[in-house]
Protein backbone atom coordinates (compact mmCIF):
# COMPACT_ATOMS: atom_id res chain seq x y z
CA UNK A 1 0.00 0.00 0.00
CA UNK A 2 1.41 3.52 -1.02
CA UNK A 3 1.70 5.61 2.18
CA UNK A 4 -0.52 8.66 0.65
CA UNK A 5 -3.28 5.21 0.75
CA UNK A 6 -2.17 5.04 4.48
CA UNK A 7 -2.59 8.41 5.37
CA UNK A 8 -5.98 8.38 3.61
CA UNK A 9 -7.01 5.14 5.23
CA UNK A 10 -5.82 6.40 8.47
CA UNK A 11 -7.24 10.18 8.52
CA UNK A 12 -10.85 8.45 7.04
CA UNK A 13 -10.97 5.89 10.12
CA UNK A 14 -10.51 8.15 13.25
CA UNK A 15 -12.35 10.93 11.38
CA UNK A 16 -15.67 8.87 11.81
CA UNK A 17 -14.45 6.72 14.42
CA UNK A 18 -13.09 9.48 16.72
CA UNK A 19 -13.41 13.08 16.00
CA UNK A 20 -13.58 14.35 19.27
CA UNK A 21 -10.58 12.68 20.32
CA UNK A 22 -8.54 15.08 23.27
CA UNK A 23 -5.93 14.83 25.84
CA UNK A 24 -6.88 12.31 28.81
CA UNK A 25 -5.29 15.31 30.88
CA UNK A 26 -7.25 17.52 33.15
CA UNK A 27 -7.36 21.12 32.95
CA UNK A 28 -9.49 24.02 32.75
CA UNK A 29 -7.04 26.88 31.18
CA UNK A 30 -3.97 26.36 29.41
CA UNK A 31 -1.65 27.56 32.65
CA UNK A 32 -2.90 24.45 34.09
CA UNK A 33 -2.52 22.57 31.01
CA UNK A 34 0.80 23.92 30.63
CA UNK A 35 1.64 22.69 34.33
CA UNK A 36 0.26 19.22 33.36
CA UNK A 37 2.06 18.34 30.47
CA UNK A 38 5.21 19.45 32.05
CA UNK A 39 4.55 16.98 34.61
CA UNK A 40 3.04 14.39 32.53
CA UNK A 41 6.69 14.08 31.30
CA UNK A 42 7.84 10.28 31.39
CA UNK A 43 4.81 9.86 34.19
CA UNK A 44 1.14 8.36 33.26
CA UNK A 45 -1.55 11.12 33.13
CA UNK A 46 -3.36 8.99 35.38
CA UNK A 47 -1.27 9.88 38.19
CA UNK A 48 -0.55 13.67 37.07
CA UNK A 49 -4.36 13.36 37.03
CA UNK A 50 -3.91 12.42 40.96
CA UNK A 51 -2.07 15.30 41.93
CA UNK A 52 -3.02 18.26 39.69
CA UNK A 53 -6.65 19.13 41.60
CA UNK A 54 -4.20 19.62 44.89
CA UNK A 55 -1.87 21.69 43.07
CA UNK A 56 -3.76 24.00 40.79
CA UNK A 57 -6.38 25.27 44.00
CA UNK A 58 -3.29 26.19 45.77
CA UNK A 59 -1.15 27.99 42.56
CA UNK A 60 -4.31 29.03 40.70
CA UNK A 61 -2.25 31.81 38.80
CA UNK A 62 1.40 32.16 37.31
CA UNK A 63 2.09 35.05 39.98
CA UNK A 64 1.43 32.39 43.17
CA UNK A 65 3.20 29.69 41.64
CA UNK A 66 6.36 32.53 40.55
CA UNK A 67 5.92 33.41 44.45
CA UNK A 68 6.48 30.24 45.86
CA UNK A 69 9.80 27.73 46.39
CA UNK A 70 10.33 24.30 44.66
CA UNK A 71 10.16 22.68 47.81
CA UNK A 72 6.96 24.10 48.73
CA UNK A 73 5.83 22.41 45.03
CA UNK A 74 7.58 19.20 45.86
CA UNK A 75 5.11 18.46 48.66
CA UNK A 76 2.45 18.75 46.15
CA UNK A 77 3.88 16.44 43.24
CA UNK A 78 6.11 14.29 45.01
CA UNK A 79 4.80 11.11 44.12
CA UNK A 80 5.11 12.65 40.00
CA UNK A 81 8.22 11.31 38.31
CA UNK A 82 12.01 13.34 38.96
CA UNK A 83 9.78 15.28 41.43
CA UNK A 84 12.83 17.64 42.20
CA UNK A 85 13.17 18.98 38.82
CA UNK A 86 9.57 19.24 37.96
CA UNK A 87 9.25 21.53 40.93
CA UNK A 88 12.06 23.72 40.10
CA UNK A 89 10.90 23.87 36.26
CA UNK A 90 7.17 24.82 37.42
CA UNK A 91 7.97 27.42 39.99
CA UNK A 92 10.89 28.78 37.00
CA UNK A 93 8.37 28.40 34.04
CA UNK A 94 5.62 30.87 36.35
CA UNK A 95 8.44 33.21 36.94
CA UNK A 96 9.49 33.69 33.12
CA UNK A 97 5.73 33.90 32.26
CA UNK A 98 5.29 36.71 34.64
CA UNK A 99 8.59 38.60 33.99
CA UNK A 100 8.70 38.51 30.44
CA UNK A 101 5.24 37.53 28.97
CA UNK A 102 2.93 39.26 31.51
CA UNK A 103 1.51 36.29 32.58
CA UNK A 104 0.26 35.14 29.57
CA UNK A 105 1.14 31.65 27.98
CA UNK A 106 2.91 32.52 24.68
CA UNK A 107 1.48 31.34 21.30
CA UNK A 108 4.59 30.31 19.78
CA UNK A 109 6.80 27.05 19.76
CA UNK A 110 9.75 29.17 20.00
CA UNK A 111 8.49 31.17 22.55
CA UNK A 112 6.93 28.48 24.75
CA UNK A 113 10.70 26.50 24.24
CA UNK A 114 12.11 29.31 26.55
CA UNK A 115 10.31 28.71 29.39
CA UNK A 116 11.94 25.70 31.52
CA UNK A 117 10.56 22.57 31.54
CA UNK A 118 9.00 23.21 28.05
CA UNK A 119 10.83 20.99 25.64
CA UNK A 120 9.75 20.77 21.74
CA UNK A 121 7.19 18.20 22.46
CA UNK A 122 5.43 20.16 25.49
CA UNK A 123 5.67 23.49 23.03
CA UNK A 124 3.90 21.89 20.09
CA UNK A 125 0.90 20.20 22.52
CA UNK A 126 0.79 23.86 23.90
CA UNK A 127 0.68 25.73 20.20
CA UNK A 128 -1.73 22.74 19.11
CA UNK A 129 -4.17 22.38 21.82
CA UNK A 130 -4.50 25.73 23.13
CA UNK A 131 -3.90 27.86 20.04
CA UNK A 132 -5.40 25.57 17.11
CA UNK A 133 -1.53 25.73 15.42
CA UNK A 134 -1.17 22.60 13.21
CA UNK A 135 2.01 21.43 15.56
CA UNK A 136 2.71 17.27 16.14
CA UNK A 137 3.59 16.64 19.41
CA UNK A 138 5.48 13.29 18.79
CA UNK A 139 6.26 11.41 22.11
CA UNK A 140 6.83 7.74 22.56
CA UNK A 141 3.33 6.30 21.41
CA UNK A 142 2.80 9.10 18.20
CA UNK A 143 6.53 7.94 17.47
CA UNK A 144 5.87 3.64 17.80
CA UNK A 145 2.36 4.12 16.61
CA UNK A 146 2.97 6.22 13.13
CA UNK A 147 5.98 4.00 11.96
CA UNK A 148 4.53 1.11 12.97
CA UNK A 149 1.33 1.63 10.90
CA UNK A 150 3.66 3.17 8.02
CA UNK A 151 3.13 6.49 8.09
CA UNK A 152 6.39 7.41 8.02
CA UNK A 153 10.29 5.62 8.42
CA UNK A 154 11.72 8.62 10.27
CA UNK A 155 14.10 7.28 12.71
CA UNK A 156 14.44 10.63 15.04
CA UNK A 157 11.62 12.50 16.72
CA UNK A 158 11.95 15.12 14.63
CA UNK A 159 11.93 13.07 11.66
CA UNK A 160 8.55 11.91 12.40
CA UNK A 161 7.29 15.26 13.36
CA UNK A 162 7.81 16.71 10.11
CA UNK A 163 6.77 13.55 7.79
CA UNK A 164 3.34 13.66 9.74
CA UNK A 165 2.91 17.50 9.50
CA UNK A 166 3.83 17.10 5.75
CA UNK A 167 1.27 14.05 4.92
CA UNK A 168 -1.57 14.63 7.17
CA UNK A 169 -4.32 17.60 5.93
CA UNK A 170 -3.51 20.40 7.93
CA UNK A 171 -6.96 20.98 9.40
CA UNK A 172 -6.19 17.04 11.52
CA UNK A 173 -2.67 17.61 12.63
CA UNK A 174 -3.80 18.96 16.07
CA UNK A 175 -6.31 15.67 16.62
CA UNK A 176 -4.25 13.51 14.83
CA UNK A 177 -1.90 13.63 17.49
CA UNK A 178 -4.25 12.50 19.95
CA UNK A 179 -5.61 9.90 17.76
CA UNK A 180 -1.69 8.01 17.66
CA UNK A 181 -1.25 8.61 21.42
CA UNK A 182 -4.52 7.18 22.21
CA UNK A 183 -4.34 3.98 20.13
CA UNK A 184 -0.49 3.57 21.17
CA UNK A 185 -1.78 3.78 25.08
CA UNK A 186 -4.41 1.11 24.59
CA UNK A 187 -3.97 -1.09 21.51
CA UNK A 188 -1.07 -0.54 19.68
CA UNK A 189 0.98 -0.89 22.73
CA UNK A 190 4.70 -1.25 22.92
CA UNK A 191 5.95 -4.41 23.68
CA UNK A 192 2.81 -6.72 22.31
CA UNK A 193 0.61 -4.85 20.30
CA UNK A 194 -2.86 -5.87 20.19
CA UNK A 195 -3.07 -6.92 16.59
CA UNK A 196 -6.33 -8.93 17.63
CA UNK A 197 -8.42 -6.31 18.15
CA UNK A 198 -7.01 -3.34 16.26
CA UNK A 199 -9.23 -1.88 13.85
CA UNK A 200 -6.27 -0.62 11.79
CA UNK A 201 -4.90 -3.99 10.23
CA UNK A 202 -6.14 -3.45 6.95
CA UNK A 203 -4.05 -0.40 6.41
CA UNK A 204 -1.45 -1.35 9.06
CA UNK A 205 2.36 -2.26 7.57
CA UNK A 206 3.73 -3.94 10.88
CA UNK A 207 0.42 -5.82 10.59
CA UNK A 208 1.08 -6.59 7.15
CA UNK A 209 4.83 -7.62 7.20
CA UNK A 210 4.42 -9.42 11.07
CA UNK A 211 1.33 -10.51 11.76
CA UNK A 212 -0.68 -11.45 7.93
CA UNK A 213 1.95 -13.71 6.62
CA UNK A 214 2.57 -15.25 9.87
CA UNK A 215 -1.04 -16.29 10.01
CA UNK A 216 -0.73 -17.45 6.34
CA UNK A 217 2.28 -19.66 7.00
Amino acid sequence: MLKKDRYKAFVNYFSEHQPNAETELHYNNPFQLLIAVILSAQCTDKRVNMVTPALFERFPNPSILADTTPDIVFDYIKSISYPNNKAKHLVGMAKMLVEEFDGIIPNTTEELMRLPGVGRKTANVIASVVFNIPAMAVDTHVFRVSRRIGLTNGKTVLAVEKDLIKNLPEDTIYIAHHWLILHGRYICVARKPKCEICPLTAFCRYYEKNVSKAVEV
